[in-house]
């Protein structure tokens, strides 16, 4: 897969390469997965993303394998536990913000059936397809984000601002934001 035509920000680091050729823009509903990118999207902000996907594994464990309902159950006990642990960021507030997210998530849930209908309403149920020919034309954010966003911050979300939900969209494949010359372009639609 070397001779690949992929998006540039992937560079040639395995993890990265991985990571674009088998999800991100890979249009997702599962409750699970999505819940998950909102806990890791938010202890990205500030950072760049491939720190959080060399973390990935001990998010992992930290938060429960990413299990809502027992994220959302966390004491002062397993925030404190986090804090602690070297192998995620160990940001307080992030870590806080990931228990009082999983708690908002379940409310999305309980109102809209699933996170996955309350968030693929926005785009009607179908990725918007995005005909970028170069990295520097994609935004960091965009009106729909900003609309999602401001709802969510309504909802009690924090640490998922324009830019964050914009990224969220875009590895959930809500947007398919690969350049029309990757490869993955085309699979995303």
């Amino acid at each position: 897969m070397t001779d690949l035509i992929r998006c540039i920000w992937c560079g040639d680091d395995p993890l990265y390469q991985a990571y674009h050729d088998t999800e991100w823009g890979v249009p997702c509903r599962d409750d699970k997965k999505l819940f998950e990118f909102v806990l890791l999207e938010g202890a990205q902000a500030g950072l760049s993303w491939i720190t959080i996907l060399r973390k990935r594994e001990a998010y992992r464990k930290a938060f429960a394998d990413f299990e809502v309902e027992k994220v959302a159950a966390f004491t002062e006990q397993d925030i404190e536990r986090c804090v602690q642990d070297a192998g995620i960021v160990r940001n307080r507030l992030k870590i806080n913000s990931a228990v009082s997210n999983a708690r908002c998530f379940m409310e999305v849930q309980a109102e809209f059936g699933s996170f996955a209908n309350y968030f693929w309403a926005y785009v009607d149920g179908e990725p918007l397809i995005n005909h970028w020919q170069t990295h520097g034309q994609i935004p960091p954010s965009t009106a729909l984000s900003d609309t999602i966003s401001k709802d969510m911050k309504k909802r009690g979300f924090k640490f998922f601002g324009t830019t964050i939900c914009y990224a969220h969209m875009q590895a959930m494949g809500l947007v398919n934001d690969h350049v029309v010359d990757c490869y993955r372009h085309r699979d995303c639609q």
